[in-house]
C-alpha cells in the first residue's frame, strides 16, 4: 500500500467510521432486553426462546472475535471489516423483518458473526490511521462511543419499542451500515498482520472452547448450574481452551501466541478488562430492571435517569485519553476502575423499594466517571502492549475476553440475585439486587488491582526479531 493511500485514509475519517461501527456492534449486546415483552406479544415463543434472542448474539459474537481478527490480519483488515459490516447490516434487516421467533433468533446469531468480524478490526484500523502521539485522544473518543453503546442499550431499545416499534431496534442499523460501507471503502487504508497462514487448528480449538464456556454461562441461570447440558458445555469448553493453550505454546505460527501473556502489560490489561465487564454488564442488566420493575419508571424514563452513568463517557473519556498520553494509561485505568467499584458499592448501600433519585445520583455519577476513565486508556494499553503486526489478534483477544466477562457477569450476578431475592415483590427484588451489586463492586475493585500490574508510562513490547514471513507485512503495518 502506498503512502498516498494511507494519507488519503485520514485519521478523522477512520475515527468516525470505526466509532460508529463499534457503536452498532456494542449496542446490540443489550438493546433487546427491554423489548422482550413486545417481541413475545408479536411473535410468541416461550421464555427460553426470548432469552435466546439475547444469547444468540452474545454467543456468536464472543466465540468468533479472535477468528475475525485473525482473518483480518491474514486477508486484509479493511476487506474483512467491509465483509463483517455487510453481514451485520443484512442480518439486522432480516431481524427486523423476522416472521417468527425462530427466524429472529437465527438473524441475531448471524448479526453476532458480522459483529465478531468488524468489532476487533475497528481498533486495528484506527491504530493504523492515527499517529502514535494522538492515539490517546482517538482511543478516548472510540472508547466513549463504545461505552455509551453498551450502557445505553436498554434505553435505546426501550425508547424505540415504547414510542415506535421493537422492529426499529434492528432497522436502526441498516441506514448506518449502508452509509458506512462506501465511506469505509473509500476512506480506510488497508493493513495486514503477520501474513502467516491461517491457524486452522487453533481457530477450531479457540472457537469451540469459547462456545462451550459462553453457552454454559448463558444457560446456567435458566437451566441450573448442575444441569447436564450446562456442565457438559462448561467442562468441554474448558478442556478445549486448555488444549488451545497447549497447542499454541508449540505451534510455529499460532493464532494467539502464548508468549504475549508473558508481558505484564498484556496480561494485566486483559485481566482488568475481563473483570471490569463482569461487574459492569451484570450491574447494568439488573439496574435497568430495578428502575422499571421496582421504581416504576418507563423504559425511556429509566434510561434518562441512568444518563449520569451511561452518558458520562461522552464527556470524560476523550479527556481520559489525553491524560493517558501525558501520564500513562495505568494510573488512569486503575483510578477509573476503583471509582466504578466505589459507585457500585454506593448504589448497593442506597437501593430500596422507594429510594429517591437524588439518593442514587452520586453513585451514578461516580460510576460514570469511573467507566469513562477506563475505556480509552485501556484500548491504548492493549494496542501498545504488542508489536504492530500483532495488534489485530491482541484486539480480538481483548474483545473476546470482554464478551466472556459480560456473559459471566450477567450469569453470576443473576444467580446471586435469584438466590437472595427475586421478582415476587419490590422488596424481594431489592434483597437480591443488593448482594449482586456488592459482588459487582468487589470484582471491579479486583480489576483495578489487575490494572496496577501493568508497567508504567510508555511501556513498549520487547522487540523480537521478525521472521522472513513477518518482515514485509510488519513494515506495511508500520507504514499504514
Amino acid at each position: 500500500m502506498s503512502q498516498q493511500t494511507a494519507r488519503r485514509g485520514g485519521a478523522a475519517w477512520a475515527l468516525v467510521i470505526t466509532s460508529v461501527a463499534g457503536f452498532m456492534a456494542a449496542l446490540d449486546n443489550l438493546v433487546v432486553t427491554t423489548a422482550l415483552p413486545s417481541i413475545r406479544e408479536d411473535l410468541g415463543g416461550a421464555l427460553d426462546d426470548l432469552e435466546w434472542t439475547v444469547s444468540a448474539y452474545t454467543l456468536t459474537f464472543a466465540v468468533l472475535l479472535m477468528s475475525g481478527a485473525a482473518l483480518g490480519d491474514r486477508f486484509g483488515r479493511r476487506r474483512l471489516f467491509l465483509a463483517g459490516l455487510v453481514v451485520f447490516t443484512g442480518a439486522s434487516a432480516a431481524a427486523a423483518m423476522a416472521p417468527g421467533i425462530g427466524s429472529l433468533i437465527a438473524a441475531r446469531a448471524v448479526q453476532g458473526v458480522g459483529a465478531a468480524v468488524l468489532m476487533p478490526l475497528t481498533l486495528t484500523l484506527l491504530t493504523a490511521a492515527v499517529p502514535a502521539a494522538r492515539r490517546g485522544m482517538a482511543y478516548g473518543i472510540w472508547g466513549a462511543v463504545n461505552g455509551l453503546a453498551v450502557a445505553s442499550g436498554p434505553l435505546i431499545g426501550g425508547s424505540l419499542t415504547e414510542h415506535i416499534s421493537w422492529h426499529w431496534i434492528f432497522w436502526l442499523n441498516v441506514p448506518l451500515g449502508m452509509a458506512l460501507l462506501p465511506l469505509a471503502r473509500l476512506r480506510l487504508a488497508e493493513s495486514y498482520g503477520t501474513g502467516a497462514r491461517l491457524d486452522l487448528p487453533g481457530t477450531l480449538l479457540a472457537s469451540g472452547g469459547l462456545f462451550g464456556i459462553v453457552y454454559g454461562l448463558v444457560r446456567g441461570p435458566a437451566d441450573g448450574w448442575t444441569g447436564p447440558l450446562v456442565l457438559t458445555a462448561l467442562f468441554a469448553g474448558g478442556a478445549l481452551l486448555v488444549g488451545f493453550v497447549l497447542y499454541s505454546t508449540r505451534a510455529a505460527a499460532p493464532m494467539l501466541p502464548m508468549r504475549l501473556f508473558r508481558s505484564r502489560a498484556f496480561s494485566g490489561i486483559n485481566a482488568a478488562s475481563l473483570l471490569m465487564f463482569v461487574g459492569m454488564f451484570g450491574s447494568i442488566f439488573l439496574l435497568s430492571q430495578y428502575m422499571q420493575g421496582v421504581l416504576g419508571y418507563s423504559p425511556t424514563e429509566a434510561g434518562l435517569r441512568m444518563l449520569p452513568w451511561t452518558g458520562m463517557p461522552m464527556l470524560v473519556a476523550p479527556v481520559a485519553g489525553i491524560l493517558s498520553d501525558r501520564v500513562g494509561g495505568r494510573p488512569v485505568v486503575a483510578t477509573g476502575l476503583f471509582l466504578q467499584a466505589v459507585g457500585l458499592g454506593y448504589m448497593a448501600s442506597v437501593v430500596s423499594a422507594d429510594v429517591s433519585y437524588t439518593a442514587q445520583l452520586p453513585a451514578l455519577v461516580i460510576s460514570g466517571i469511573g467507566m469513562a476513565l477506563y475505556f480509552a486508556p485501556a484500548a491504548n494499553l492493549v494496542m501498545s502492549s504488542v508489536r504492530p503486526q500483532e495488534q489485530g489478534i491482541a484486539s480480538g483477544a481483548n474483545n473476546a475476553l470482554r464478551e466472556v466477562g459480560g456473559a459471566l457477569g450477567i450469569a453470576v450476578m443473576s444467580s446471586i440475585f435469584a438466590a437472595q431475592g427475586g421478582y415476587a415483590s419490590a422488596q424481594n427484588f431489592v434483597d437480591g439486587l443488593r448482594p449482586a451489586l456488592v459482588t459487582g463492586s468487589a470484582v471491579v475493585a479486583v480489576a483495578g488491582l489487575a490494572a496496577l500490574l501493568v508497567p508504567g508510562r510508555r511501556h513498549t513490547p520487547s522487540p523480537e526479531p521478525a521472521t522472513g514471513q513477518e518482515a514485509a507485512p510488519a513494515a506495511e503495518a508500520l507504514s499504514a
